[in-house]
Parts: C-alpha cells; sequence; structure tokens
C-alpha cells in the first residue's frame, strides 16, 4: 500500500458543507465512532449503517431542518465545487502547507470525483418556550483529526447558525465536555454562551425501558 498523499499537492482547498446522502452514511458511522474515540465514550457505541439509515433517512423523507439533518462535510482539491439543491454552503481555504491524511482512501467521495469527507454535522429542531420559538439543537458537529484547527469547524456551525437565523429560529444549541477546555473556548470565540448551572438529564437503557410497563 502507498503512503497517504498531502492533499492535492496544494494548500487551496474548497469546503461544501451538503445535506447528506444515504450512500454517505458508512462515512457518518466511521466518524461517529471516531469521534466516541475522542469523547472516550466507545463503550457506549452501538450505531450501525443500517440504523443510522433507518433512522436519519425515513421514507417519506422529512423536511431538512425541521427533522433530523445530517450534514456532510466534503473538500475538494482541484476545482471549486458545483452547487446544488443539496449544498449548505461552499467557501475556500487556504491552508498553510499540504495536510497528508492516513484516512484519505477510506473517506474518498462515493461519486469518485477525487473529493474527500472531513467532517459532519447532525442537528435537529428543538423549541424555546421562553421565545416561543423554534430552535435547532446541534447532536454532533465533528472534523477528521488532520483536518481539524483548520477553521473547518467554524465553517460548519457558522453555515447551521446562519440557516437558523434565515429561517427565523430563536436558538442554536449544543453540548461540550466539560474537559474540553479548546472546545469550550472556540465556542466562546464563535459567541456562544456556556452555561456552568445547567446539568443534562437523561433516560436510556434499562432506566427508559421499564416505563414501558408502567
Amino acid at each position: 500500500m502507498s503512503p497517504p498523499s498531502a492533499a492535492a499537492e496544494s494548500t487551496t482547498v474548497w469546503a461544501e458543507l451538503r445535506h447528506a446522502k444515504p450512500s454517505d452514511v458508512p462515512f457518518i458511522r466511521r466518524m461517529i465512532y471516531q469521534m466516541a474515540e475522542f469523547e472516550r465514550l466507545t463503550h457506549l457505541f452501538s450505531a450501525t449503517d443500517t440504523s443510522l439509515l433507518s433512522t436519519l433517512f425515513p421514507s417519506p423523507p422529512l423536511p431538512q431542518f425541521f427533522s433530523f439533518t445530517p450534514l456532510v462535510l466534503y473538500l475538494s482539491f482541484t476545482s471549486p465545487p458545483v452547487p446544488s439543491s443539496q449544498t449548505l454552503s461552499i467557501t475556500q481555504f487556504s491552508l498553510s502547507s499540504p495536510i497528508v491524511d492516513p484516512d484519505e482512501a477510506d473517506f474518498g467521495s462515493p461519486l469518485g470525483d477525487g473529493r474527500r469527507i472531513a467532517g459532519f454535522v447532525i442537528c435537529f429542531p428543538n423549541y424555546s418556550t421562553f421565545l416561543a420559538k423554534p430552535g435547532l439543537y446541534i447532536e454532533d458537529i465533528f472534523v477528521r483529526e488532520p483536518w481539524r484547527r483548520m477553521g473547518f469547524g467554524k465553517f460548519m456551525l457558522s453555515s447551521v447558525a446562519k440557516k437558523a437565523a434565515e429561517l427565523g429560529m430563536g436558538r442554536v444549541e449544543w453540548c461540550v465536555l466539560d474537559w474540553n477546555v479548546n472546545a469550550i473556548e472556540f465556542y466562546k470565540g464563535m459567541g456562544a454562551e456556556v452555561f456552568q448551572e445547567w446539568r443534562i438529564c437523561r433516560l436510556t437503557g434499562p432506566s427508559l425501558e421499564k416505563y414501558k410497563d408502567e
């Protein structure tokens, strides 16, 4: 096997955040597992291609941003992508040096167009009773390790926030692990308020299933 190459032998990269398709599910599942590794939570990981496909892409399809909405970050190295109805945002990045991506073979575009998948976002609607407005909750936002700290996370978060504002939503919210200081500072730099006084409450597994018979 040949060693991974520096991306496109170039420092110019075009990033497209687009609505995911069913063919993107295997890449999303791999990135979710990578995220679980980073967060030290692989013991909670049980997603499969089948379960992701059935829940993220129901039939008939539900309205984007008013149901579970998976978005995928595609990188182009030779020419800018052509926008389509599935494109949320496109921008150009000038990197300081070519990037070596050890997993490039596993994250090549299923279209065979030379592009590469570098991250994803999954969001869905929530509601603020105080504002009497819908909002968006970001369940996951993730950039693969070789492409971090280059602005791609900011690009994805900004694109989702822009869409929420355009839809007249009142909030965009997400969670961050308290030990992930870099992420916390990044989110503060984006203008987000980090609430120290709130805690997540969750029913899952046996604690949730017991309510079936009550």
